[in-house]
């Protein structure tokens, strides 16, 4: 038996985590990939939430044939058995070191079940006040009954002006496990196989293959957009010009999308050229971004401390959570819930629209901060996009910043209502993303829940008839495309259908709303965040001044 065929046990994979590798599970394979992440065109960070994981159906649902092929030349060893997640280091894991590595140890002996303590300790990658309780579980093979109180914080212990949170956290966590399927690993086992083979049977009858008649219906609007935009310009309707050349960068961003998933050629080389030229020399943001920040989110759907997309200090918080301040595992620093913040948030529900009308601007800011500061991969076959996308970055702020804005615009006043309106124009995509996330679960049901069910439970479908499809861009059917990401969005609403017949057959909710229904959604939870945030503050000004009074400061 070759080295890389050798069984590892599960205290000897702990033992190398442990060491600093970076270890995956894939399809009962163990990869060490530490050489592959300068090279990993989606970014280090999402490859770490990974890490002690089964990762199978991640990397099958994101990655082409030849990339799943090529991951198999970093085997260092295979496990028996159903593999049993670690929680990742970056998400608060605790690992201990291995004495001795015994390599002929089966995960189907008792190592399977974890450490051999009876009690493990793990952390949940807290980072306020509220969750630095750990979460303890006993380590046992046949866990059928899920208790909540492993999942949410507990309540000894933490500061008193925090116990309303943790208790309204809590509140979430036992809902969703009242809602979804047990988190048992049959339970979980079987959704997962049930996920592959629908998986399987959508390839088979070719929904991942690209409709490319859809590409060229979009063409023919993408030009007739930019055309009455350069019509207008020359007219010297100059706010007429800025209304269409926003729908044009607004319906430019669906196909970027689909490049930045690989779902137009499935060719690593023509998909990128394809999204940097749209999202990068004509729309100025760029596509290495939004492929770091989105791979992350996808994997880590609606966690406040690790999903980016959900991470927007101070200006909306989606969960109790971001009340405290968090350290960013994205953005590795600490999101604050300063003054601004604390004023912003308690008018979130009012301020959610005039916020968004702006959100391209955001963009500019983290697009240049990402190839700025080069944040991409380093090395490997993405290497050189760093480059391509600098200089489109450079050419689309020629054309529209120096050539358009500054020379063909007559005043200040002009200038700064062109911008103001092209870019406003662009908000209903925001609107788009945010509605299928803002108002779905933002509690994490521990290491043992599988891809399937996460994604169907923190996501959801917007209804709406199909001619309106090309406003919504097909990015309204989230829950299909978090299943599915790499296949094309013009077979989302052909797929529906199976994504439903699956969710009744595994017992998961399929959450759809009409677009004003689910806008309802979205607000009704921005404005409960608000009130709590308005409960903590009345809370935190009585504790203070009760302390003041009676010359006693509590741990606030």
């Amino acid at each position: 038996m070759g080295a890389q065929d050798r069984i590892l046990s599960r205290a000897a994979i702990e033992g190398m985590i442990a060491d600093g590798n970076v270890i995956v599970i894939y399809e009962n394979l163990v990869l060490r990939v530490d050489t592959w992440l300068p090279r990993h065109p989606g970014g280090d960070k999402v490859v770490f939430h990974m890490v002690g994981r089964d990762a199978t159906d991640e990397i099958n649902a994101y990655h082409s044939e030849e990339t799943r092929t090529l991951v198999r030349k970093y085997q260092i060893g295979r496990v028996e058995g159903v593999w049993k997640n670690f929680i990742p280091p970056i998400q608060g894991g605790k690992f201990k070191k291995s004495k001795q590595i015994d390599e002929a140890v089966s995960l189907t002996d008792e190592s399977a079940c974890g450490s051999s303590d009876d009690e493990g300790v793990y952390s949940t990658g807290a980072s306020t006040p509220a969750e630095l309780s750990f979460l303890r579980t006993k380590k046992t093979c046949e866990r059928k009954e899920v208790d909540v109180n492993i999942y949410a914080p507990k309540l000894e212990d933490i500061p008193i002006s925090q116990k309303l949170f943790a208790e309204y956290e809590r509140k979430l966590v036992e809902r969703d496990l009242e809602i979804y399927p047990s988190l048992d690993y049959d339970t979980q086992l079987s959704i997962t196989r049930k996920y592959r083979e629908l998986e399987k049977r959508l390839v088979r009858e070719g929904y991942f293959q690209c409709t490319y008649w859809g590409y060229g219906r979009e063409c023919i609007r993408y030009i007739a957009l930019a055309s009455l935009s350069y019509y207008f310009l020359n007219k010297k309707w100059y706010f007429l010009s800025a209304f269409f050349l926003g729908l044009f960068w607004h319906q430019l961003t669906f196909t970027a999308h689909d490049a930045g998933h690989h779902a137009i050629t499935h060719s690593f080389f023509w998909d990128n050229v394809i999204g940097i030229i749209v999202a990068n020399y004509i729309g100025g943001l760029s596509l290495g971004w939004w492929k770091r920040n989105h791979n992350v989110h996808h994997v880590v759907t609606n966690d406040p401390v690790h999903d980016p997309d959900i991470q927007h200090l101070p200006f909306f918080a989606v969960s109790t959570k971001l009340l405290g301040g968090v350290f960013s595992t994205y953005y590795d620093q600490l999101l604050q819930y300063d003054a601004v913040a604390k004023t912003m948030i308690q008018v979130q529900h009012w301020m959610y629209y005039p916020i968004l009308c702006l959100g391209r601007i955001n963009l500019y800011r983290r697009s240049w901060e990402y190839l700025l500061l080069w944040q991409g991969p380093r090395k490997g076959q993405a290497a050189w996009l760093r480059y391509f996308e600098l200089v489109g970055m450079v050419v689309f702020w020629y054309w529209y910043g120096y050539r358009l804005v500054f020379q063909q615009l007559p005043s200040p006043g002009v200038r700064i209502g062109y911008v103001l309106i092209s870019h406003i124009v662009t908000m209903p995509v925001h609107v788009q993303i945010t509605l299928s996330h803002f108002a779905m679960s933002t509690a994490d049901l521990g290491a043992s829940e599988s891809f399937a069910q996460k994604m169907l439970r923190t996501t959801m479908d917007v209804d709406c008839p199909a001619w309106l499809d090309f406003v919504h861009g097909g990015l309204q059917f989230q829950a299909v495309h978090h299943l599915f990401p790499r296949m094309p969005r013009h077979n989302f609403r052909a797929a529906q259908k199976y994504v439903i017949e699956f969710c009744n057959e595994v017992g998961v909710q399929y959450s759809i709303y009409g677009f004003v229904d689910g806008n309802k959604e979205v607000i009704f939870r921005l404005s409960d965040i608000a009130k709590q945030a308005s409960i903590f503050a009345d809370c935190s000004n009585h504790m203070m001044q009760e302390a003041i009074a009676t010359g006693k400061f509590e741990k606030m």
